[in-house]
C-alpha cells in the first residue's frame, strides 16, 4: 500500500502573521473593560468581528495557498502588518480613528479578495465566494466612518450582521472548497490560545502595578488554573473531535461553518470576557466583583461551556448533556458569585470547569478500558470521547508542531 501524502502543517508565515493578531486581542480586553455594559459588549462585538472575519479569510487562503514561495508569504505578512495597524485603531475605532480602522480592515480585505480573485476560473465566482461580502459590508463600514455616535454603530453593526450571514449568503461556491483537517483545525485552535494567552497577559498586567500580597498571589495562581482547565477541557477533548468530524464530513462545508466559524467566534468572546472578569479577581480580589464585571465572568464561562456543547450536537447530533448542565450551572450560581469575594468566586467556577475536566477523563478511561464492548441499545453522548477517541488515548491531537 502506498503512503498517504502528508497533510498540510501550519507554517512559520502563519504563526508570524498570529503575533500582529495577539495586540488585537489586547486591546479587544481593553475595551471591554472600559465599559462592562449590553452596550459596551455589542459595541465591542461589532469591531471584533470585523477583525475576525479578516483573520478567517487569512485562514482560508493559507489553507488552499502556498504561502512558503514568495507571493504568499509576502501577502501574509503585509496582512500582519495590516493586523498590527488595526489593532492600534481599536480604543478610537469608536471615535476619531474610525475611518482608519476601516480604511485598514477593508484594504486587508480587498487584498485576499485579489489573491483569490487571481486563482478563479470566472471572475464572477468572486462575487458570491467567500470574499465578495465586502462589495455590500464596504459601503456601510464606509458610511458609518463618515458619521457619528449611533448611526455609526448601527451602520457598523448591519455590517457585522452580512459577515454573519456570508458563510451561508456564500454556501454554493464555499461549499466546493475542501480544506485540510488538521491545518484548519490547527489554524483555529492556535486562535484559541492566542486568546488564552491574552487571558494570562491580563492577569500579570494588572498584578504588575499592585502589591503582591499573599492574597494577590493566591487570586494570580487561581485565575491562571482557571485558564488552564478550559484549556484542557477544549485541547484535550475538542480540538480531535473536530479534525476528525471534518475528516469524515460529507457536507464538511456546513460542519466548519458551524463549529470553527462560528463556533470559535463564541469561544474567542467567551475567552475574552473571562479575561476580563480575571483582571477584576487579581485586582480586587477579597472584594464582590462589580455587576458588569461578575456578568462577563460568568457568563463567558457559560458561553465558553455551551458553545463546547453546540459543537458535540453539531458532530453527533445529540445533546451534550454534561456540557450543557456546566453551562447551565455557571448562569445559575452568577447571582452567588456577585455577593462573594472575587477570589471565592473565582474558586466557584475553577470547580465547575475541572469537575467537568474530570468527568470527560473519567468516561475516556472507561472508555480505553471497554473498547470494542458496547452496551445494546445505548445511544452515544456526543459529550463522551468513547466515539470522538475511538478509546486510543495516542490519536489526542499534540498540535502543529509536536513531532517536526
Amino acid at each position: 500500500m502506498g503512503r498517504q501524502p502528508a497533510e498540510k502543517p501550519v507554517t512559520w508565515e502563519e504563526l508570524f502573521f498570529d503575533l500582529a493578531f495577539v495586540f488585537a486581542l489586547t486591546q479587544f480586553s481593553h475595551l471591554l473593560h472600559e465599559e462592562h455594559t449590553w452596550a459596551g459588549l455589542g459595541k465591542t462585538l461589532i469591531l471584533f468581528i470585523s477583525v475576525y472575519w479578516i483573520w478567517g479569510g487569512v485562514v482560508l487562503y493559507t489553507d488552499q495557498q502556498d504561502v512558503g514561495r514568495s507571493p504568499g508569504r509576502a501577502v501574509v505578512l503585509a496582512l500582519g502588518f495590516g493586523s498590527l495597524l488595526l489593532a492600534m485603531t481599536i480604543p478610537e475605532a469608536y471615535s476619531d480613528r474610525g475611518l482608519l480602522f476601516v480604511s485598514v480592515t477593508l484594504a486587508g480585505r480587498i487584498l485576499l479578495g485579489v489573491v483569490t480573485f487571481r486563482s478563479l476560473p470566472v471572475w464572477w465566482g468572486f462575487l458570491h465566494g467567500p470574499h465578495g461580502v465586502v462589495l455590500v459590508t464596504g459601503p456601510l463600514l464606509l458610511a458609518g466612518a463618515l458619521t457619528e455616535g449611533a448611526p455609526r454603530i448601527v451602520l457598523w453593526a448591519v455590517a457585522a450582521c452580512v459577515d454573519l450571514l456570508s458563510p451561508r449568503l456564500a454556501r454554493r461556491t464555499v461549499g466546493k472548497i475542501r480544506v485540510q483537517p488538521r491545518h484548519y483545525t490547527h489554524r483555529y485552535g492556535l486562535l484559541i490560545m492566542l486568546v488564552f494567552g491574552e487571558s494570562v497577559i491580563e492577569v500579570g498586567a494588572v498584578s504588575v502595578g499592585e502589591p503582591l500580597t499573599a492574597v494577590r498571589v493566591t487570586a494570580m495562581a487561581a485565575a491562571y488554573g482557571l485558564v488552564c482547565a478550559l484549556w484542557w477541557v477544549y485541547f484535550g477533548y475538542g480540538v480531535s473531535a473536530f479534525r476528525r468530524a471534518l475528516e469524515r464530513a460529507e457536507d464538511q462545508a456546513r460542519l466548519r461553518r458551524a463549529i470553527l466559524v462560528y463556533g470559535h467566534l463564541l469561544f474567542s468572546l467567551a475567552i475574552i470576557g473571562i479575561a476580563d472578569g480575571l483582571g477584576g479577581v487579581v485586582r480586587q480580589p477579597e472584594e464582590p466583583l462589580p455587576g458588569g464585571e461578575v456578568g462577563l465572568f460568568f457568563g463567558g464561562a457559560a458561553l465558553f461551556l455551551a458553545t463546547f456543547a453546540y459543537a458535540g450536537w453539531r458532530i453527533r447530533r445529540g445533546v451534550a448533556w454534561r456540557r450543557v448542565g456546566a453551562s447551565v450551572t455557571c448562569l445559575a450560581l452568577l447571582p452567588v458569585g456577585a455577593l462573594l469575594p472575587a477570589l471565592a468566586a473565582l474558586g466557584v467556577l475553577i470547580l465547575v470547569v475541572v469537575g467537568l475536566g474530570v468527568t470527560e477523563e473519567i468516561i475516556r478511561r472507561h472508555a480505553v478500558a471497554g473498547s470494542g464492548v458496547s452496551r445494546p441499545g445505548r445511544r452515544p453522548d456526543p459529550s463522551s470521547t468513547e466515539e470522538n477517541d475511538h478509546g486510543a488515548p495516542d490519536q489526542l491531537d499534540r498540535g502543529p508542531v509536536a513531532g517536526d
